[in-house]
Formats: C-alpha cells, structure tokens, sequence
C-alpha cells in the first residue's frame, strides 16, 4: 500500500524520520513545519516525492493558504499525521508564564484541530486516516505536566470522539502515546539546557524518533478493516512510580 501522507511538524524528531521512511517506501510525503531552510533541505535529500509546505500551525490564514496551494498531484491525501506540538518548560504550576500555557494550547489543540477540519471532507471521500501524536502525560500526570499533559490528554479524547463522529465512513483514527522518548522536544522544552536533557536520557534506552516513525508506519500498512484505536508505548527503562505524598510537620 502507498499513498499521499500530510506529516504536521516535519523539520525535526518524530516527523522528520516519518518523512524518510514513508518516501523510502513509495509513499509522496506533504511535509509542514516553520523553519523554511529545515524544509528545504529535507527536500533536497528525498526529492520529488517530498512537497515541503512552510507554516505556523498556530497561524489558521497560512494554514488554510498552504493547503489549497498544494500541487495538484499532492492533494489527495489520504493520512494526515498531527505531529505538531511542544511542550514549554518544567515548572510547576505556580511558578509557569501564562504565555507558555496559551503557545501549547494555541499549537497542541487549536492548531491541530483547524488543520483536522480543513482535510476532513478529503479524508473522508478517501476513505483515508487521522494518526494523532498524543502522550502517555494524557493518561499518567506528573509534577510539571500541567497545560502540556493537558493538551495531550484532550488529543486522546477528541481521538476517540473522532472515531464515534466518523463511523460508517471507513475512516481510521489512532492515538500514539509515547513515554520518553529522546529529540529534540525536550531541548525546546528546557530552553536548549544540554545539562538537564543529558541527565534526562543518559542511560535511559529511550525511545527514538525511527520506533515512533516505524509504528505510525505499521499502523498506516494495517488492513483497511483494522483500527488501531490507541497505542501506549514506553521503554523498557520507564514505568510508574508511587504517589505523592505530602505529609504534615
């Protein structure tokens, strides 16, 4: 089976590798990002078969621009793959900006559900599929998670919600919930802190950009009659710890 693929967040990690491994195997890949020069260089290395598209997800104009611009052999696209988003800084609640939370809603939630809705009509006269990037943090909190495990939570749930508004359609909706996984995220998430992302993953055997790219792969070769509903991924390294608990002087 091959294809047209929409992958959001194309000019590093996840989306990145994605973009490689569909193109290596016969797929025409449409990818998006912000940075122009990322693009164009990844267009470079994958040729043709690779339509590099420059926008802020955050920014509905340019999506909707960037969309009807697409070359008329990229435009029956038949998986969009939400890969956008970030996560911005570790504090706990009281101590995080208000701008941060409303970038990660802005990108995570808004951004994602506009470019849902704008391919909706194509993906459904293709008979096509939704992969959505969530998070184990949309079913496991953690101190610092806050807005961030937020949006990732509501991605799980509009997953599910999307499965029940297109049933009968032959449309696939799967949630990808990945545990720590090791890209460049977490540098953005640190401001660049190389120290703090070194001790984060040294030793950990986390997971990589090509286990997430290789299983949103596997899940776009499935049969047409299968839906991979959702799917929870962690390295062997990870796994829960107690509660919290804060006790009285």
């Amino acid at each position: 089976m091959t294809g047209t693929i929409l992958i959001t967040g194309t000019t590093s990690g996840f989306g990145q590798v994605m973009a490689r491994l569909f193109t290596r195997n016969g797929w025409k890949v449409i990818g998006t990002g912000r940075r122009a020069d990322r693009l164009e260089k990844l267009n470079e290395e994958l040729g043709d078969a690779f339509c590099p598209v420059v926008f802020d997800i955050m920014d509905e104009a340019a999506t909707r621009a960037a969309l009807s611009g697409l070359p008329e052999d990229f435009q029956d696209i038949d998986i969009l793959v939400n890969n956008a988003g970030l996560a911005l800084g570790t504090a706990l609640a009281p101590d995080t900006r208000l701008s941060d939370w409303k970038t990660m809603i802005d990108t995570n939630i808004t951004g994602l559900v506009t470019i849902t809705d704008l391919l909706l009509p194509k993906l459904i006269e293709r008979k096509g599929m939704i992969v959505n990037i969530s998070s184990i943090a949309a079913n496991w909190p953690y101190p610092g998670g806050n807005v961030y495990a937020g949006t990732k939570a509501f991605l799980r749930q509009f997953s599910l919600g999307l499965r029940s508004d297109l049933h009968g359609k032959g449309v696939r909706v799967t949630s990808i919930e990945p545990g720590l996984c090791e890209s460049e995220f977490t540098l953005v998430r640190t401001g660049g802190n190389r120290e703090s992302y070194d001790a984060l993953y040294g030793g950990a055997n986390a997971i990589q950009p090509e286990d997430i790219a290789g299983t949103v792969f596997w899940i776009a070769t499935q049969p047409a009659h299968l839906n991979i509903n959702s799917l929870e991924i962690m390295p062997v390294s990870q796994s829960w710890t107690g509660w919290q608990i804060a006790r009285e002087n």
